[in-house]
């Protein structure tokens, strides 16, 4: 019973990512698109985190950790971008 519902949850996840990737592609603007992209790293997250109970191991664990971290920047980056422009001020001294 637990295992078919950890499977239809890994079904409408997958659902959804490709829900959120179309939005990423037909997005009419891009703070939509940045939206969109971290939903499909929650969901990436997610899906990560159910198969990890579905195969009864803790190695992906470190995966979703890692992917977690890498969403985090890339969202603060884009949102960055969006505010200002660019992602990296430099000053120059001319």
């Amino acid at each position: 019973m637990i295992e078919m519902l950890l499977y239809s949850a890994i079904t409408l996840y997958g659902v959804a990512i490709l829900i959120a990737l179309y939005r990423i592609a037909a997005g009419p603007s891009l703070p939509d698109r940045v939206f969109a992209l971290d939903i499909v790293n929650v969901n990436l997250i997610s899906g990560i985190a159910i198969i990890s109970i579905l195969l009864d191991t803790k190695a992906f664990l470190d995966v979703i950790l890692i992917l977690g971290i890498l969403a985090f920047i890339g969202t603060i980056s884009f949102s960055k971008f969006i505010e200002r422009g660019v992602i990296i001020e430099r000053k120059r001294n001319d």
